[in-house]
């Protein structure tokens, strides 16, 4: 949809990476870590300053202890972290339980690490999951459930009474979550995110995805992390090792200097994200969208039934082609297509200037 929108000049609400800078201090620890001639490999694992800050951090908002020398791994992006940590736990035969909508890489994550995918819904309109639906998900093959709160596409934040029920299942299977916490700080009216790893009983049994992509606005810097125990980190940095090496060595010591930054600028980020998601709500809703409220990362999802086109992908195309907006077809979250015909995916994560250009187009789109 990028691809499509450079073609035909639309702006670019498909792809979820910001337009607008990167914070000024973490683009000149960057400079000066190149400068200092950091730009030979960092240790395989990562820098030992990223793990001391990852480690921090983690410990700061979920109150979870870990130990940056056997249980942090540094990675070339989190999705390149998730990667590695199913190729580590996962076997040929296994089951990875994946909800849906869910973001693109998780269904071939898994199948390229072996296991069958099983998938269960998200309900709009608070894409809540049916409890007895997931029960039924959990086999004796199952050795992974994958959970991405702050979710993309829906921005479903998972709640602690949610977070309870599947870890009880996971428990009792004997299984591992997988958790992508990449939008852990894009937040709004007052939900929390909280880490698997900090209920009790998840410590040793959660691996934690994170990166800076999100939270730093680097989308492009691919500097990401797995924290597991230290078995689990174990065999992780046996397979990133194998698959990248090491993560960019100068990203990595800029790294360390922007999760060291002060609560405030977590509080200006999402201050900052709930003005582009009002603004982007109430753009769609008057364009005749049907819209999920999301309450936490970037992205909205869309109910396209009032303009009656055929599918999602004819619409899709509609849209980035005749009035000059791209948008993520909702079929790409599903592992039936069927299910997301109805359903488009916008982002936010766009200058004030992006989304008024957005707003402008929109006004000529008219239900059918």
């Amino acid at each position: 949809m990028t691809r499509l929108a450079n073609k035909f000049g639309a702006v670019n609400l498909a792809q979820g990476f910001p337009d607008f800078p990167a914070p000024a201090e973490i683009k000149q620890a960057a400079q000066e870590a190149i400068s200092k001639d950091i730009n030979q490999y960092a240790i395989t694992w990562g820098a030992k300053s990223l793990r001391n800050a990852i480690a921090e951090k983690f410990h700061r908002t979920q109150g979870v202890q870990v130990d940056p020398e056997r249980e942090v791994t540094v990675c070339c992006g989190s999705t390149e972290a998730m990667m590695s940590a199913m190729m580590a736990v996962i076997n040929p035969g296994d089951e990875v339980i994946v909800f849906e909508p869910f973001y693109e890489n998780y269904g071939p994550d898994a199948i390229l690490s072996g296991a069958s995918p099983r998938f269960v819904k998200l309900q709009p309109p608070d894409w809540s999951f049916d409890r007895d639906e997931l029960a039924r998900a959990f086999t004796p093959k199952t050795k992974a459930l994958i959970l991405n709160t702050p979710n993309n596409p829906t921005g479903k934040v998972f709640t602690y009474e949610e977070l309870e029920f599947i870890r009880d299942l996971a428990i009792r299977a004997n299984a591992y979550i997988i958790t992508d916490e990449i939008y852990e700080h894009i937040l709004y009216e007052g939900t929390q995110h909280i880490s698997m790893a900090s209920l009790e009983g998840m410590r040793d049994r959660t691996i934690t995805i994170n990166g800076m992509s999100k939270t730093y606005s680097v989308t492009g810097w691919r500097v990401g992390w797995a924290i597991a125990s230290p078995d689990v980190s174990s065999a992780i940095r046996k397979v990133h090792d194998f698959l990248t090496v090491g993560a960019a060595a100068p990203l990595q010591e800029a790294g360390s200097l922007a999760l060291a930054l002060p609560e405030a600028y977590y509080a200006k980020l999402a201050a900052m994200y709930v003005a582009k998601r009002d603004f982007t709500l109430a753009m769609l809703t008057k364009a005749g969208f049907k819209c999920f409220k999301p309450y936490g990362a970037y992205y909205i999802m869309a109910d396209i039934s009032a303009f009656r086109y055929s599918d999602d992908l004819t619409f899709s195309k509609y849209l980035v082609e005749q009035v000059g907006v791209s948008v993520v077809p909702g079929s790409s979250f599903f592992n039936d297509a069927k299910d997301g015909h109805s359903l488009v995916r916008f982002t936010f994560c766009k200058k004030e200037s992006t989304l008024q250009a957005a707003a402008e187009k929109l006004s000529k789109l008219t239900a059918r």
